[in-house]
């Protein structure tokens, strides 16, 4: 994948800047899928993204439409999409609950945010009641009830005396997972007035304290354990992968019961396994399918026991097996998009483009949708988009955001010219060659470096993996593609290392006599070289005494790495180890600090065991069945020795397996059978040869004998099986050597199949505009053939009752799971004012059912969506023209249109307008040219008014024009007024630029008009030599015609360079030969432009004077 940061860096901090390239949009950062905020604080949405032109973003609500104009508490971070609420001017942070969906869009596509549901914390109060003494017999079982009122997030919960003291907890009394107090027996001890239960809240950080327990003990005998909690003596649980279990047992009884839990046919995960509150709780952390099955928990005293069954089960929210990412192709390129995921129920899998069912897009024939992967073939330019992945199940959701960028773009090289690499010989060197361009190309050297003691990575790097003197040279690194090439060169220089190949030596010399050190040193020749002593690890300083060069006269100490270890001898052998004994070598003046052993095992030499420095026999642990050799390593202070010479060969002892099979699971790929699989050992877990499993089955509910079978595969597959059956299983693994241990037991299942029955008379009603309830008779769950999944309804919109309006006739489907028996669902999300569709399946995980009888409904008139847009134009000074169009959904049949304005000030009454359904534009005049002014448009239907499509417009001109021959023109255009910012045409300094602006002008007219009264010469053409361009000619009324071919092009200014020059732009008002009409766009910006023709030859030979002219700058400024 190419890289799409907009600047690259290399390592001189020299940025090229790739800005030009266009991507898509891309989300970078948004707030969590369940949102909730403190109601003391303003609420914030995040919303981030990243894009090629910059994105802009909108947000839905509740899957509509939202439109931030129309609501003054709501502002948008500029150049972002992330939302602000504010409640200064008062509001209630409960009206924005919902569930939000951010959009971020530009030119090539549109990127999606998670849906982020969007609740208000809350701290309810306590309700008041009045508790009456609690009097039970000592011995006896007590629950004091807490019940704290329901929060937003729920609270925590702990008990407390009135003198703020946490009452004591044991393993007889203590709190339950619902914050109710639990006493396995009431003892005389007690008996308070002050049990109290206190709930904290998180986010507004109170406290809440219910009334106060008063409890009175009675005096009783022994008792047999019972379960508080839960009741009964079975319990289901059902919990979500790698969330966490917890399994809750509260037993009464005197003397109070110890508490043991187990898992029926294994053991218990003891990594993930912690037990709390005095073995009460039992906690599983990051739950996986294999902590599924039956959890007993047995409660004891000396009279007697019970035990409590709990049947847990473990599904899935999706996860991502292979998530899709961002794909850049080049024209004629193939691609794809890949996404998997998993989960339990099997999440499904639905493309979108830019945020709408892939199905709904226009056919593209170089696009083609397998399940979970999309195939492209020959893309062509423009067919740039964004496409999301949303993978779901019943419990969750994942969505994903994948751009495809159809890019074209030249070979560019990213890194420093000419680059001079220097390494020592024998090396590994790399020479980096970054680029960039589109397509993807391949580097290529003249002499087709690849091979051998090079190789050339997919990024451009070559790497030489031991550099020698003939690599030296100079290098060319070739990017190619389709569209041309680029190339750069990188000079190597090969070194000698440094070195001392004749040490120094001891010497004993007589005092005054001369003593001679020799120290050779040799290195590269066109390298310089320095020479420097100590004494002592001092340096040595040079005197009459001393002649510094290779030869010195005091002696030179140095450290080196040790020798390798000799003479290594095993003995003691045992079933599972051996003794290691070994001679240390010279140490080179650095004392040995540590060694570690390596063997070989198997065809490789790996690390053992680390000893310390002064060790040379250590006893080692080993695998049985295993043939090894050993080595050893010394290490001091400067480095490590070489490895030792190989000790002599070593086969332990074989032995029994010791590990369990792992990932034992029954399942079924048909209907009549059912495969038993599981991992195989490791070698190194095998312990001896001929290797083999035994594998055990019986059916779970008939209470037959075991059936087994020996493979040495590690899968078995059982025929001729009844459907969907459970079957306990466990497999054990076996050598020659004997048996190892079993496997827990695991209950799988055979195949399933089609569920056989249809679920019948289904029936429909309480049809609303959106919703509508549905009864059916369930089927027989014996007839389901497999593991209950859902009753699936499909349905479809058949059509609209709004005549001539063509609808979708794509089937959706929506899962309903009960197994009650009268079952029963609301769909809602419908659409008003159409004919629907639906019937009934039953499925499990494989297949579904019959379809149960069709049924037909037409849903109710509801009130209609916003306007499809709403454009605000004006065509004269005084006159604003209205249009817009009719809403995708009517939602019914429409009877007109209502329109309301005011002053954006909100001064005086709002005007309102009632337009008959086949008007869709007004013209409105304006009794103050300056007046911001604020629109609300809807549509009506017999129900009543639709969404309302909220705009509001503000407008300032200043034309400023002389009678001289010398004719200015200054059009001042104010940017987009958003309703949150202050009018900029009421501000001081605003106003006092003005009129500066105003006075310069009025001085250069005045010294043009001294000018001319002098004969002098400017710039200006004769006016019958200046005949207006049909596009300025005025109307009836004086006023200029402005009209542009940009509507939806925003103005930017272009700048004054430093030397007083103006700089060109394409947006510049200098540059323009025409003027423009002053338009609204959709976004509230007035476009608008003013000049007079410049006459072309006139232009060209006055450069310096316009360059120069106040009257241009003053241009460029607007």
């Amino acid at each position: 994948m190419l890289p799409l940061e907009l600047c690259y860096c290399n390592t001189r901090n020299r940025c090229i800047d790739l800005s030009e390239m266009k991507q898509p949009p891309t989300i970078v950062k948004q707030s969590v899928k369940d949102y909730i905020v403190d109601p003391r604080d303003n609420i914030i949405i995040e919303c981030e993204a990243k894009g090629n032109p910059v994105p802009t973003f909108s947000w839905r609500r509740n899957g509509k439409f939202f439109n931030i104009g129309k609501d003054p508490r709501v502002t948008m971070r500029k150049r972002s999409g992330t939302l602000e609420i504010g409640f200064r001017s008062g509001g209630r942070p409960e009206d924005y609950e919902g569930e939000y969906q951010c959009f971020a869009t530009n030119d090539l596509g549109v990127a999606l945010s998670n849906k982020i549901l969007l609740r208000v914390s809350k701290a309810p109060l306590w309700p008041k009641e009045v508790l009456e003494p609690v009097v039970v017999t000592e011995g006896t079982p007590l629950v004091l009830a807490c019940n704290p009122p329901p929060g937003l997030p729920p609270p925590f919960t702990f008990w407390m005396n009135s003198a703020m003291t946490p009452i004591p907890q044991d393993k007889r009394v203590s709190m339950g997972l619902n914050g109710d107090l639990y006493f396995s027996n009431v003892l005389i001890k007690d008996a308070h007035t002050d049990y109290c239960c206190n709930a904290r809240f998180l986010f507004t950080h109170t406290i809440q304290q219910k009334n106060p327990f008063t409890l009175k003990v009675l005096t009783i005998a022994e008792s047999t354990p019972t379960f508080l909690s839960p009741s009964g003596t079975e319990s289901s649980k059902m919990v979500l992968r790698d969330e966490q279990l917890l399994l809750e047992c509260i037993a009464a009884g005197l003397p109070t019961p110890t508490i043991k839990w187990f898992k029926k046919g294994g053991d218990l995960p003891g990594r993930k396994v912690k037990f709390d509150n005095y073995n009460k709780t039992l906690k599983i952390i990051n739950v996986s399918e294999e902590d599924a099955g039956e959890y007993v928990c047995m409660a004891n005293n000396h009279l007697g026991s019970i035990r409590h069954s709990i049947f847990v089960q473990v599904k899935a929210a999706p996860y991502w097996l292979d998530k899709p990412s961002n794909l850049v192709l080049a024209p004629e390129e193939n691609g794809r998009l890949v996404c998997r995921a998993n989960g339990n129920p099997k999440p499904i899998i639905e493309w979108l483009i830019n945020g709408q069912p892939i199905e709904s897009t226009p056919h593209s024939p170089s696009r083609q949708v397998l399940g979970d992967t999309i195939l492209f073939r020959s893309v062509q330019m423009g067919s740039s988009a964004v496409y999301q992945c949303n993978a779901s199940n019943q419990h969750g959701y994942l969505l994903a955001n994948a751009f495809v960028s159809v890019l074209d773009m030249l070979p560019r090289m990213l890194g420093p010219k000419n680059q001079l690499i220097k390494v020592i010989v024998n090396n590994r060197t790399f020479l980096d060659c970054p680029f960039f361009g589109s397509p993807l190309f391949k580097n290529g050297q003249g002499s087709g470096l690849d091979g051998g003691h090079y190789r050339v990575y997919i990024n451009g790097t070559l790497e030489i993996k031991r550099a020698r003197a003939e690599d030296e040279g100079t290098y060319t690194c070739v990017a190619n593609s389709m569209l041309g090439k680029a190339e750069n060169q990188v000079r190597l220089e090969v070194k000698e290392p440094t070195r001392i190949v004749r040490v120094p030596e001891h010497r004993s010399a007589v005092r005054g006599s001369l003593a001679h050190f020799d120290c050779k040193v040799k290195s590269d020749p066109s390298l310089p070289i320095t020479v420097a002593w100590s004494k002592d690890d001092k340096p040595l300083s040079l005197d009459c005494t001393v002649c510094m060069s290779m030869v010195v006269l005091i002696p030179c100490f140095y450290a080196d790495r040790p020798d390798a270890p000799v003479e290594l001898d095993l003995s003691d052998p045992t079933a599972r180890s051996v003794r290691l004994t070994w001679i240390p070598e010279n140490d080179h003046r650095s004392p040995v600090t540590g060694q570690y052993t390596l063997y070989m095992h198997p065809g490789r030499w790996q690390n053992l065991s680390t000893y310390p420095g002064d060790l040379n026999s250590v006893i080692l642990q080993l695998a049985p069945y295993a043939n090894y050799q050993f080595r050893i390593i010394a290490i001091n202070a400067v480095g490590q020795s070489q490895p030792s010479r190989p000790s002599p060969r070593y086969l332990s002892n074989g032995a029994a397996p010791d590990a369990i099979p792992r990932g034992l699971r029954g399942w079924g790929s048909k209907k009549d059978n059912m495969e038993i699989t599981w991992e195989p050992l490791l070698n190194l877990e095998r312990n001896g040869p001929n290797l083999h499993y035994s594998v055990w089955w019986r059916r779970n509910d008939l209470g037959e004998g075991w059936s087994n079978v020996t493979t040495v595969e590690s899968k078995h597959v059982i025929h001729n099986t009844e459907t969907y059956m459970p079957y306990e299983i466990k497999v054990q693994a076996r050598n020659e050597f004997g048996q190892g241990p079993e496997s827990n037991v695991v209950v799988g299942y055979s195949g399933e199949d089609k569920p056989t029955d249809a679920p019948t008379d289904l029936q429909v009603s309480k049809v609303d505009s959106t919703k509508a309830n549905l009864h059916w008779k369930p089927v027989d769950l014996s007839s389901v053939q497999g593991e209950f999944k859902e009753y699936r309804l499909y349905y479809w919109r058949e059509s609209s009752l709004v005549p001539g309006l063509v609808v979708s006739k794509e089937k959706k489907t929506k899962g309903f799971y009960s197994i009650v028996a009268e079952p029963s669902g609301i769909l809602s999300d419908l659409v008003p004012f159409s004919k629907y569709k639906m019937f009934l399946v039953v499925a499990n995980n494989r297949f579904e059912g019959p379809p149960s009888n069709t049924v037909d409904i037409t849903t109710k008139e509801g009130v209609p969506d916003a306007p499809k847009f709403f454009r605000i134009n004006r065509r004269t000074f005084d006159t604003i023209h209205l249009e817009w169009d009719k809403p995708l959904e009517p939602n019914g049949i429409l009877i007109g249109y209502q329109l309301k304005y005011q002053t954006g000030e909100l001064v005086g009454r709002p005007q309102l307008e009632t337009l008959p359904p086949n008007v869709t534009t007004f013209t409105l005049r304006m009794p103050d040219r300056s007046t911001r002014y604020k629109f609300y448009l809807s549509a009506l239907t017999q129900v009543g008014s639709g969404e309302v499509y909220a705009e509001e417009k503000a407008l300032t001109v200043c034309l400023l024009s002389s009678l001289l021959p010398c004719v200015c023109v200054c059009v001042l255009c104010v940017p987009p007024a958003y309703i949150d910012q202050v009018d900029i045409a009421t501000q001081g300094w605003f106003i006092g630029l003005m009129c500066a602006i105003a006075l310069i002008i009025l001085i250069l007219l005045i010294v043009c008009f001294i000018k001319r009264s002098r004969g002098g010469k400017y710039p200006v053409r004769d006016k019958k030599d200046l005949p207006l361009d049909p596009v300025d000619q005025k109307d009836q009324d004086g006023s200029f015609d402005y009209h542009s071919d940009e509507d939806n092009k925003p103005l930017q200014g272009s700048q004054t360079s430093l030397d007083g020059n103006v700089k060109e732009s394409d947006d510049s008002l200098v540059d323009y030969g025409e003027g423009g009409d002053g338009q609204f766009n959709e976004d509230g910006s007035f476009i608008g432009q003013y000049t007079v023709k410049k006459d072309k030859d006139e232009t060209e030979g006055n450069e310096s004077s316009e360059a120069t002219s106040p009257v241009n700058a003053i241009y460029s400024l607007a």
